[in-house]
């Protein structure tokens, strides 16, 4: 990294399905405010976690160096991120030249031209966000209050959760479209099974899902197979079902109507 010129363009890291979308877009936004908004700042980093911090999502920094930075603290489990994750607060280092809490994330660091950094967490929604600014010199200090770069952070916590909520909806509305819109083929195919089995509807649906985990075939693709082929071909199969389904299980009690009817009766060789 240049101490004269540090660059501000966002870099993006992490997990392809997470770091895509407008959330990597706001991270690496947010990477390069808190950059500019922090005195003596030499560069930014922004991560997503789970809020226990055992997962690690996407991430952005503004320089490709720091992006070694992020990477070694989720790699090592040590840094002042995991610690910030761990304990909830404000975590940072002075002066990384005499640093002893976190050796390979230190080595980076000074590798880097970093000798000092502050970690700031927002936790909301199951999901954790941290935002870490960078020092080409010592003393770099960042406090949780009333801060430019603070605010920023809370902020964007808020936004980030807000829309993980938004595309959690999505996803659930998509998933009731989809079951709306198949719910009339499996009722037929209901029907269809209930013809050739002589069963009622639980009977008939619950034969359905049966032959659909045994046959590895999602239960609306099935269905629609059935509705097209009105069930040709796959009678027998689904009459086994069925009598699975109905017949109930009591060997102990068929054996023990069998040992009476074995008592009373009568021996055909006996002439009284």
């Amino acid at each position: 990294m240049d101490a004269t010129t540090p660059t501000r363009t966002p870099f993006e890291t992490g997990t392809p399905d997470l770091a895509e979308g407008s959330s990597a877009r706001s991270l690496a936004h947010l990477a390069e405010q808190a950059a500019w908004c922090t005195p003596d700042s030499c560069g930014a980093a922004a991560t997503v976690s789970s809020a226990d911090g055992s997962a690690a999502g996407p991430a952005a920094v503004t320089h490709p160096d720091l992006s070694a930075l992020v990477s070694v603290q989720w790699e090592s489990g040590e840094g002042p991120i995991p610690a910030a994750l761990d304990t909830g607060r404000a975590t940072g280092t002075d002066d990384l030249l005499h640093e002893s809490r976190w050796p390979e994330y230190r080595a980076k660091a000074l590798e880097a031209g970093v000798r000092s950094s502050a970690t700031l967490p927002y936790r909301r929604d199951g999901i954790t966000l941290t935002l870490t600014v960078y020092g080409f010199r010592p003393g770099l200090k960042v406090e949780k209050g009333c801060t430019a770069t603070d605010v920023l952070g809370e902020l964007a916590a808020t936004g980030l959760a807000r829309e993980r909520r938004y595309r959690e909806a999505l996803v659930e509305v998509d998933q009731l479209d989809t079951a709306l819109r198949t719910r009339p083929v499996v009722d037929q195919a209901c029907g269809i099974l209930m013809y050739v089995l002589g069963c009622d509807a639980d009977t008939a649906f619950d034969t359905l899902r049966r032959l659909s985990q045994r046959t590895n075939r999602k239960l609306s693709d099935l269905a629609g197979a059935l509705v097209r082929t009105r069930g040709h071909g796959l009678e027998a199969e689904l009459r086994c079902l069925g009598e699975k389904g109905r017949r109930p299980h009591r060997p102990a009690a068929r054996g023990k109507r069998a040992d009476a009817a074995g008592t009373d009766a009568p021996d055909a060789g006996h002439t009284p």
